[in-house]
């Protein structure tokens, strides 16, 4: 018999309405797999989420501090973007306790995380009461620079295959910029790549071949965009505020959809690996 052909771009529930509160953002998948996602059953928690959807919560973070965006490092370190405390947070491979990595009191709220191949981390920086934004590098060793300035309200970010272009998303102004990195690590030649006519961005990732997936905030679909900005395809989703997005499954061409309006993980199948879960082999 001929083989069944595999469904791709379709999207459907991973995980129980609500079993995660409105806060859910993340995500990030370990090597093996597994899900790891914001707020699981109650605010200022982690939840780990198998490939076949059974939930737990992992830790939960101390004093005040609340998680939004996740990344992992190649080492297997989980890092958190704590913004209510300022900090980045991180997490030892096997662990159970976020604990302290970067802290910088001049932050409105880190929120999204993008990590390079050596382990330089980027933070966007949204400023919502004032509509503005900033990107803060934190170098390996925990030293925090100002990166960008003078931005709209900074959301998603990720880096480009070859590590040469930071991606940032403005969620009020509906844009998505491109920066070049440069040796140091510092942007620059900001350009913009995108901008669209209606609703919200969040989160953003790319795969192997430099195309990037954006949510779209408010429309209930993932963008999928070239690296020159063309769109390639549009996903709708069960769900009118996903928040973010990464790539896990046992190819790395299953995405995962963080999903605010039921509290849920959402997941659906792509053409191409994402490279984060490439970066992870």
């Amino acid at each position: 018999m001929p083989a069944v052909a595999e469904v791709l771009f379709r999207a459907v529930p991973l995980t129980a309405a609500h079993s995660f509160t409105p806060g859910i953002e993340g995500p990030a998948v370990d090597a093996a797999g597994n899900i790891y996602a914001v707020n699981f059953g109650r605010q200022q928690t982690i939840g780990v989420v198998t490939p076949q959807g059974v939930a737990r919560e992992l830790l939960a973070l101390p004093g005040e501090s609340v998680a939004n965006g996740l990344r992992f490092g190649r080492d297997g370190t989980l890092y958190v973007a704590d913004y209510v405390g300022h900090n980045i947070l991180r997490v030892a491979p096997g662990g159970n306790a976020a604990l302290p990595f970067a802290h910088e009191a001049g932050m409105t709220q880190p929120n999204d995380i993008a990590i390079t191949a050596d382990g330089v981390l980027y933070a966007s920086d949204p400023d919502w009461e004032h509509n503005s934004g900033r990107v803060w590098r934190i170098d390996r060793d925990g030293t925090v620079t100002l990166a960008a300035d003078g931005m709209g309200t900074a959301n998603g970010i990720e880096v480009s295959p070859d590590g040469r272009t930071l991606y940032v998303n403005e969620s009020v102004q509906r844009t998505i910029w491109a920066f070049t990195i440069q040796a140091d690590g510092s942007l620059a030649d900001k350009r913009l790549l995108r901008r669209f006519a209606d609703f919200g961005m969040d989160g953003m990732r790319v795969d192997v071949d430099g195309n990037l997936y954006v949510t779209r905030h408010g429309k209930g679909s993932v963008v999928k965009l070239s690296p020159a900005g063309k769109l390639l395809r549009e996903i709708r989703l069960p769900g009118a505020r996903p928040s973010n997005i990464c790539f896990g499954g046992p190819d790395g061409r299953t995405a995962y959809v963080t999903e605010v309006e039921h509290g849920r993980l959402l997941q659906f199948r792509v053409d191409r690996p994402g490279l984060e879960w490439q970066r992870l082999r």
